[in-house]
């Protein structure tokens, strides 16, 4: 640790970890990060997400990431969890649908249909 600023950063990201655990949370994306997801472009589009997450400015949106979903041509794979709403799995999410789904559907609850891969669990 080399200042005060990165020891906030270090507590600020330890609390959000520990929110997402606790599942306090408004919106929760779920990245699929198996090797297919990588290989697909997966990372980019999870550090897509974190920025947006970010930029928004909002605490209640959390990202997590799982494995391999199962179907390896529809990655990039997201997931959207809002709270007391069934789960909503987006297919073929790169950075641009990424930063789409991310504008429409998480900060506005407008699911994007051209990237549904499938409604509820």
């Amino acid at each position: 640790m080399k200042n005060l600023e990165e020891l906030k950063q270090i507590r600020e990201r330890v609390r959000r970890n520990l929110d997402m655990r606790s599942g306090d949370f408004g919106v929760k994306i779920i990245v699929c990060l198996g090797t297919c997801g990588i290989a697909a472009g997966a990372r980019q589009t999870m550090n897509k997400l974190a920025d947006l997450s970010a930029q928004s400015g909002r605490s209640d949106i959390v990202i997590s990431t799982t494995g391999c979903a199962g179907f390896c041509e529809q990655e990039p794979m997201i997931k959207v969890q809002e709270k007391d709403k069934e789960p909503v799995t987006y297919g073929h999410v790169d950075v641009a649908a990424a930063e789409e789904i991310f504008n429409q559907h998480v900060l506005k609850g407008n699911i994007v249909e051209k990237y549904l891969f499938s409604k509820g669990e």
